[in-house]
């Protein structure tokens, strides 16, 4: 990554950049959730979520929130349960048009895996949209052909996870982990 980029926290002034960079992404494909859903998102798990900065402007964003594996956010909705995952849902990965087919999808994408790992997350679970899941693939994720997305994620839909690399794994099979739900007012630590 070059030395005019920078990967860090969402904070609260980010986030008309965000909302205009899914906007772009998202709008066309009537996939756009808005403002307070996406908010909602990164207020679940404040420390999974990540901005990229080119400069002094915001060119990229990723969310991701504690989910159980095969079940993702609804679209139509904000979040109002913390879940207590060792699985985490990555929900949205956006960098500006522009900007795209430059590796920085990927700068990202290993900057989020390195810092989930860190903090003893064992999966990465999301669901592939417009075709994006070619992407996902080449970067370790597997699909679950059996688990299908509400028509809402679109008809080409895939729910796709893998494992964290380098995470301490538990004996626990993350696919059939119990979660359990909590106010979105309790802290996540």
């Amino acid at each position: 990554m070059s030395n005019d980029l920078r990967i860090r926290h969402i904070s609260d002034g980010d986030w008309d950049a965000v909302v205009d960079l899914e906007a772009g992404a998202y709008t066309a494909a009537g996939l756009s959730e808005g403002r307070a859903a996406l908010r909602s998102r990164a207020d679940a798990s404040p420390a999974t979520c990540f901005v990229l900065d080119r400069g002094n402007r915001t060119v990229g964003y990723l969310l991701a929130l504690p989910y159980p594996m095969f079940e993702y956010p609804d679209l139509d909705r904000t979040e109002n349960v913390i879940f207590h995952s060792r699985n985490l849902h990555l929900h949205d990965l956006v960098i500006a048009e522009e900007l795209r087919g430059r590796g920085l999808a990927k700068s990202l994408l290993r900057h989020f895996t390195a810092a989930v790992a860190a903090k003893g997350y064992e999966g990465i679970s999301l669901i592939a949209v417009r075709g994006s899941d070619t992407f996902w693939s080449a970067n370790g994720y597997r699909a679950h052909r059996g688990v299908a997305p509400p028509t809402g994620y679109g008809a080409d839909a895939v729910y796709m996870s893998r494992a964290v690399p380098g995470a301490r794994s538990s004996r626990t099979n993350l696919a059939h982990a119990s979660s359990h739900r909590a106010p979105l007012e309790d802290e996540v630590g």
